[in-house]
């Protein structure tokens, strides 16, 4: 074990953004470490963190409930993607609860409930970019549909899954459509990878703090490529439970995506902010 670990590439730091505020180079295979902690944090206080993830599948599965009873099925996947964009902002509440682990605090269930939806000053803001990204998102789900279909209307779940699969126009809204939805989606992760964490421990605005997250991503294209696989991968598997394992998936990620801020983002002194 020792011979493999010493074998393992170190971060690298990587240069200052702004004054104060630097970033590493870390190893391709990082983001395990990163899984690997917040599996740690999600059982040092299980009652906390899986409440809070009964908490956003039950938003999830409600949503369902409504396009359900709306006769709007077809749209799910394309809200739950949408959902998933504003997700690092609901993760605050988890972000606080490691920050209060490694500090030594006892953390509790309202107040990281209170922090994850309830989010005050420059957080509010950035929870409004991706407020605004989520909206962009779904504006552009409809446009191609009826670009594509020419419907005016969701058909029912089965005929769409007929449309998307087996015609012409079905089979260019799902090319078209999945296109879109990644460069919308590399866009949220490039500005959210470490934004929404940074905004809690340091006193600073919402473009220097995309910007930091921007210039972390560039810096760590492998192990961020590699991260973002793994999110994508717990939250669909999250999703073909009918949300029932997001209850794991949500706060293990969050948890994690802590530990990846503290091995990307330098700060000089974070006991301010």
């Amino acid at each position: 074990m020792t011979a493999l670990t010493s074998m393992r590439a170190e971060p690298q730091f990587a240069g200052e953004v702004v004054p104060g505020i630097g970033i590493r180079r870390v190893p391709f295979d990082q983001p395990w470490e990163w899984l690997a902690a917040g599996w740690r944090d999600l059982w040092t206080h299980p009652g906390i963190s899986l409440s809070y993830g009964a908490v956003f599948s039950g938003i999830a599965a409600l949503m369902l409930w409504g396009m359900t009873l709306a006769g709007a099925q077809s749209i799910i996947l394309a809200l739950f993607g949408g959902f998933m964009i504003i997700g690092p902002l609901f993760s605050v509440g988890l972000y606080q609860v490691s920050r209060d682990i490694e500090r030594g605090d006892t953390p509790t269930l309202g107040s990281a409930l209170l922090a994850g939806f309830r989010p005050e000053g420059q957080l509010g803001f950035m929870g409004l970019v991706l407020f605004l990204i989520f909206m962009v998102w779904m504006q552009v789900a409809f446009l191609l549909f009826m670009l594509f279909t020419g419907a005016k209307a969701f058909p029912p779940p089965s005929e769409f899954l007929h449309m998307i699969l087996f015609t012409p126009h079905g089979l260019g809204l799902l090319l078209v459509g999945t296109l879109v939805g990644a460069v919308l989606s590399v866009i949220t992760f490039s500005v959210a990878a470490v934004s929404v964490p940074l905004l809690m421990v340091k006193d600073v605005d919402v473009v220097t703090a995309m910007r930091v997250s921007i210039r972390t991503v560039m810096e760590n294209p492998r192990p961020m490529l590699l991260w973002a696989g793994l999110i994508a991968g717990f939250m669909v598997l999250g999703g073909v439970t009918l949300f029932i394992g997001l209850v794991l998936a949500f706060p293990l990620v969050g948890h994690a995506t802590w530990h990846a801020f503290e091995d990307l983002v330098l700060i000089d002194d974070r006991s301010k902010g």
